[in-house]
């Protein structure tokens, strides 16, 4: 599938995400993720950051918290770029990548307490959206 938006096989087109330069710059600068995720609390990026801190600190709670707030910031992004709720959101495509990570953030989190059916629809969900992010951030997770 190219990222034109158009798949030749009949499927809807692919969301591509805006850009989101003040909060990449902020969390490349090295800035704080809440004080990012306060200053742009619509930026999926920045609760991703905080909910995979989160998980790695094994504040699992916490950590499915900043998820669903990062996964639904980016649904409101999504249904703004045109999504309809199925489709690929593809992880080539930076500025996808911080609902991608939410996503995931939230699987993982969910897993984590014990909500294993919500976990194995995040993972689908993540399938849906583009196999490739999937790869990408399991090897970050070492699923």
């Amino acid at each position: 599938m190219s990222l034109t938006g158009k798949d030749l096989l009949g499927g809807p087109p692919h969301t591509l995400l805006p850009e989101e330069p003040g909060p990449v710059d902020l969390l490349d600068r090295g800035g704080d993720p809440a004080d990012v995720a306060a200053a742009h609390p619509t930026s999926s990026l920045a609760w991703a950051v905080l909910a995979e801190a989160a998980y790695d600190r094994q504040a699992y709670v916490e950590s499915y918290a900043y998820g669903r707030t990062g996964y639904h910031r980016g649904l409101d992004a999504l249904r703004r770029a045109g999504w309809k709720g199925y489709g690929a959101v593809p992880w080539s495509h930076e500025p996808n990548r911080g609902f991608l990570r939410a996503l995931h953030a939230l699987g993982e989190a969910a897993g984590a307490i014990g909500e294993t059916e919500e976990s194995a629809r995040i993972r689908q969900f993540l399938v849906d959206s583009d196999p490739a992010a999937v790869d990408a951030l399991s090897a970050r997770s070492g699923d």
